[in-house]
């Protein structure tokens, strides 16, 4: 009868030499780091920023709801003028609505900062349409949050407010 402990070392005597067993050791203790490390951090570029805003734009000009809605991320939010928050299925609805229409719009003035995934875009927006009947002329300044995550270029969330008079000069 062998005792406790040893029955490892018999094992490894008997079945297998010294040298496959030192071999296996390592690829095991391997693959148990590859497994446990943390995956890198994806990196947001410029050029995926500019796309998923254009992407964005092009729905609302187009009243594409589904093309907005590609492009927002599951947790989007609106922030609105008046204080409060308009989230992503109220937006998504409105993109496609007859409700909201779009005679001309565009961007100017478009700064972003990066950090790892994740892009805060400076951007003044401008646009002629009209809103539940009511006629609208906008010049509005806007934060876009736009996040990178398994791949995907999303936006999280938006706030715009009205730029008054010669506030831009």
């Amino acid at each position: 009868m062998l005792k406790r402990g040893r029955w490892f070392y018999f094992l490894m005597q008997k079945c297998v030499n010294f040298s496959t067993m030192r071999i296996l050791f390592l690829l095991l203790t391997f693959a148990a780091l590859s497994c446990s490390r943390v995956p890198k951090e994806e990196t947001l570029q410029e050029s995926e920023v500019i796309a998923v805003i254009a992407s964005f734009d092009k729905g609302w000009q187009e009243k594409n709801a589904t093309l907005v809605d590609s492009v927002l991320s599951e947790h989007y939010v609106y922030f609105t003028q008046s204080g409060n928050a308009f989230d992503r299925s109220g937006l998504i609805a409105t993109a496609g609505s007859a409700v909201y229409s779009l005679q001309s719009m565009e961007r100017e003035s478009q700064t972003m900062q990066i950090e790892g995934n994740t892009a805060v875009v400076n951007t003044v927006w401008k646009g002629q349409g009209i809103y539940h009947g009511e006629a609208f002329n906008d010049r509005q300044r806007c934060s876009i949050t736009i996040v990178k995550h398994d791949g995907k270029v999303k936006i999280l969330a938006e706030h715009c407010t009205p730029i008054k008079g010669d506030a831009m000069k």
